[in-house]
């Protein structure tokens, strides 16, 4: 009887049990679509994995090559920092650096006064963003993350953290920036050097990103990003005292669990049956890819919604096509379309006559 229990103990597969946050998701960067989850829609203060918005919101409204004179506003600021001091110049960029590989509070502070125009402005601008996303149940107060002296702090969810990650991954100098181990910069008074807190960029080799976050009340939060063989996921968990490990072990788990599958091949787009842009060409911009396992490929259905636009010029949307799991939709991409140049047309026609004429 024992040696029956211990080979049915081995049998048993090791995953929730072995995960130590409170809070986690694991989510496909390219689809939304939920891999993983433990408890994602629960509130709960998420520190400084606040900045992942706080940088969102500066790359996309602020000028990065501009200079930014540091004001006293950085006074303000407590916990970790780049140690900017008042009067020094350094660009907006490098701010963002700073926010984000040193996670510094003062950066922070003087990024959202330089771009909103104060630090108040700033926050709704950043819940506005929020609520452009469906981030539902997040609100911001700060753009450091740190809770103020009633013990009040910006609050948000696994799977709102993972939403915004997935959307911030999409822009190129976001990418850039959270993928960088390590980073120099001179101010007109001093050099830095700063190391990315984010260790998974050294210990895992598939991290492309992401931010840490400690608090003594919000505890260990952190978001962290992967990719491999066209997979690209993004992992976030709130108070979990093994982060590292978490992140780690899922990432290799769901590598293993799922493949890219290709569905659609943007050469060869063609909709059956289709008359109404039959003398045009309608066409996506890229190929198409889902996370799948098993043999969910046979419960993959395209949903295509097509306009029938008279007046349309060259590039122009002239529908959708929606990529269904059976109820679920994993992703939706845009149909284009691009007229016949009848000049080419006639053109080739011509000589393709000649070529004719001079075979006979």
């Amino acid at each position: 009887m024992k040696k029956l229990l211990l080979v049915l103990i081995g049998l048993i597969p090791l995953n929730v049990s072995a995960i130590s946050a409170r809070n986690i998701i694991a989510m496909d960067m390219d689809s939304n679509r939920i891999l993983y989850e433990k408890s994602i829609y629960d509130e709960h203060l998420i520190a400084s994995i606040t900045k992942i918005m706080t940088a969102t919101v500066a790359i996309e409204l602020g000028d990065l090559e501009s200079d930014v004179t540091a004001s006293d506003t950085i006074l303000k600021a407590y916990g970790s920092a780049i140690y900017i001091e008042i009067g020094e110049t350094m660009k907006l960029k490098d701010l963002l650096y700073g926010l984000m590989l040193r996670s510094g509070n003062d950066a922070a502070l003087l990024i959202a006064e330089t771009v909103g125009g104060s630090v108040d402005n700033f926050v709704s601008l950043m819940n506005q963003k929020a609520k452009e996303l469906g981030m539902k149940n997040t609100n911001f107060i700060n753009p450091h993350g740190l809770e103020n002296n009633k013990g009040e702090g910006n609050t948000s969810t696994a799977y709102d953290m993972a939403l915004l990650t997935s959307y911030a991954m999409k822009n190129k100098e976001y990418q850039k920036i959270v993928s960088t181990k390590n980073y120099v910069v001179k101010s007109d008074k001093k050099s830095y050097s700063w190391a990315n807190k984010n260790k998974l960029l050294n210990t895992y080799e598939y991290t492309t990103g992401g931010k840490t976050g400690f608090t003594e009340k919000a505890r260990r939060t952190l978001v962290s990003t992967a990719s491999k063989d066209n997979k690209n996921i993004v992992v976030v968990s709130l108070n979990d005292p093994d982060d590292w490990k978490d992140h780690t072990d899922l990432y290799e788990k769901l590598f293993k669990e799922y493949t890219s599958v290709k569905i659609i091949d943007a050469n060869n787009f063609k909709i059956k049956k289709e008359n109404y842009y039959k003398k045009n060409k309608l066409y996506l911009k890229d190929d198409v890819y889902v996370l799948l396992k098993g043999n969910e490929k046979k419960d993959i259905t395209l949903d295509i919604n097509l306009l029938k636009i008279s007046d349309f010029k060259n590039g122009d949307k002239v529908g959708s096509v929606k990529i269904n799991l059976k109820n679920q939709t994993l992703k939706e991409v845009n149909i284009y379309v691009s007229k016949k140049d009848e000049k080419i047309k006639k053109q080739t026609n011509f000589l393709q006559k000649i070529k004719e004429w001079f075979k006979k």
